[in-house]
Parts: C-alpha cells; structure tokens; sequence
C-alpha cells in the first residue's frame, strides 16, 4: 500500500520531509500547499504541483496524511487542530511547556472528525523522549539530563524571524561544556536550565530597525529564551548567508541511576544524535511517523497520539518476519 502524503508549507523542514519521501518506496508526495503565491514556489519532485493553502479542503479523502511543516510558536498551535478535522495530521510542535495544551486541542478535533494525528515528532521531542521514557522505567532511581547542540534550533530561530524588524535570523544553542562532563562522569549534578545551556542569536535587522527592541524581545521570550544565557548578534545579509547557512544540530540525553539491594551498583545511559541536517533528520521521523498514523487511521485508532503511543513496529515498511529475523 502507498501511503499519499501531502505538505503544509515550503520551508526548510518540508524540504527534508521532501527528500524522506524519496527514501522510503511505500510512500508518495501528492501535493504541497503554501500561503505564498504557488507560483514562486518549485519542488524538487517532478509531477508533484503546488497548490494555495485557500484549495486544501479540495483534497479531502485524497491524502493519507498531511505533514504540516509550520513553527511552533504561531503556526501549529492553529494549523494542526483546524487540519485535523479533515486530514490525518502530522506536526514537530516543539515548545515542551504547550504540549499538554496542543495535544488536548488535537485530540478533540480528532475525535470529533474520525481523524488520527500525531504531535510533537522530531528528536526532541520525539527520539529524545522515547530515550527518557525507556531510561526511566530501566532506571528509576536516578536523575535525567538533557543537552542540545552544539546546533541551530529551527523552532528557535522561527520565533526569531517572527520578532518585527527582523529581517533574518538564527539561534545556536551549545551545552556548557562543565555541566555535560559532569554528568557524564557519573557525579549526578544538579543543574538548573541556565546552567546546563547558552543560546547565541545572529539577526540580521530591517533597515531602521530598534535592535534595543529586538535584542530584548529575544532575551525575555518566555519557553525559548527568557530561562537562558543568551547572547544577540547583529550582522548584514552578507555574512549571514557566507557564516550561518548551516543546519547542523545535535545532543544528548543521559539516565544516570544506581540498582541493588545497597545502591551501590550505578549505571548511566546516554543517547546521542549528531546531524549535519536538522531538518532532513526531522523530515525522516516526520515520515516514518506518516506510516504509523496512516496504519491506526486505517484500524478505527482516532485522535492525538505522541511518540510514546506509536509501537516500534507501526514505524517499519518490514514485515513482523524480516523485523525478527534481522533487527531483534
């Protein structure tokens, strides 16, 4: 079974979800919808057009899922409640503070309309919070850490670009080195949100712009960067585009915890991404996810799920047999 997969969106993670799509045979890109003129804009995949986002209800019983590629900040918290009610639904939601909220939102959409969608994909959250999620029922006496970077945050840098008088911008967020040598020792620090992480901003402002504004607009963004050291940077066009083209992203999440009748056995576990593509690593969870929700879709399972509703098997195109025989 192919499974038709529509876009929401033309930014840099629809283009990772793009190229997934390639990647993986039991899936097709039908369609890509944008707010921008579709003129302007031109896929990769040949055959596969450009609509307005104005036309997507044309599309209604045509799509298995819809991967909405929209930032978290503005853009989900309205795009995958409304798209649900229609669609299967797929989104990286990312502010971890919301995600109760965003998810009671899509699930009574979900269920209202017979709809499955999934939240909060991605690495984190998303591969990270399974990671968490395994190490706590392994370890339950112990500690969780979480380091991202060295690494550009797409949801952070949207908010950024989202600030007026930016014209440009992205976020860096690196671990402080101390903090992350500490846990991985097995010390079992205790670290607060500013301890553990810096963030570094590179903005490019409109002409005229109050960068006083924009400087503190960023620092006292509450959920980004208002619990963190953070330094902005201003810069022209000219060196954003020769310096900061990049997407690389990455980090590392530990369990540190102890076992036996003494505790005095201790254990730590640690999960670690390193990628030269934050958004075509997205793209690959994102489309992975697409064949699971399209499979529950198709079993009657409606409403919101998350990364720790979906079964590892639900993920893979294998069959039960090629999973045991070559993966287990």
């Amino acid at each position: 079974m192919t499974i038709k997969i529509g876009i929401l969106g033309y930014g840099n993670l629809a283009k990772g979800v793009e190229a997934a799509i390639r990647q993986n045979p039991d899936t097709k890109l039908c369609a890509v919808f944008t707010r921008r003129d579709p003129a302007s804009v031109k896929t990769k995949t040949e055959g596969v057009n450009v609509y307005s986002v104005d036309s997507i209800m044309d599309f209604k019983g045509k799509l298995d899922v819809l991967i909405i590629c929209g930032g978290s900040a503005t853009d989900l918290p309205e795009m995958t409640p409304l798209y649900s009610k229609t669609f299967n639904c797929i989104d990286s939601f990312d502010t971890h503070a919301n995600i109760p909220k965003h998810y009671e939102a899509v699930d009574e959409s979900c269920k209202a309309n017979n709809t499955t969608s999934l939240i909060s994909a991605g690495w984190d959250p998303g591969m990270f919070s399974i990671q968490r999620l395994y190490a706590n029922c392994i370890l339950p006496d112990g500690k969780d850490y979480t380091f991202w970077g060295k690494g550009v945050s797409q949801g952070h840098s949207d908010a950024i670009r989202r600030i007026p008088g930016v014209k440009n911008g992205k976020q860096y967020t690196i671990p402080v080195e101390s903090a992350l040598e500490a846990v991985r020792s097995g010390k079992g620090p205790d670290l607060t949100t500013r301890q553990k992480h810096t963030r570094v901003c590179y903005v490019v402002p409109e002409e005229d712009a109050d960068l006083a504004y924009i400087e503190n607009a960023i620092k006292t963004m509450p959920n980004y960067f208002a619990d963190y050291d953070t330094t902005v940077h201003f810069i022209t066009e000219e060196i954003f585009n020769r310096d900061h083209a990049g997407m690389n992203h990455g980090g590392f999440v530990f369990r540190t915890g102890v076992t036996g009748f003494d505790k005095d056995n201790r254990h730590i576990i640690e999960y670690s991404l390193k990628l030269d593509s934050n958004p075509e690593f997205t793209g690959s969870v994102l489309v992975a996810y697409a064949r699971a929700i399209s499979r529950l879709n198709a079993k009657g399972e409606y409403g919101c799920k998350t990364v720790f509703d979906i079964a590892p098997a639900l993920l893979s195109p294998l069959s039960d047999y090629d999973m045991r025989a070559h993966l287990l």
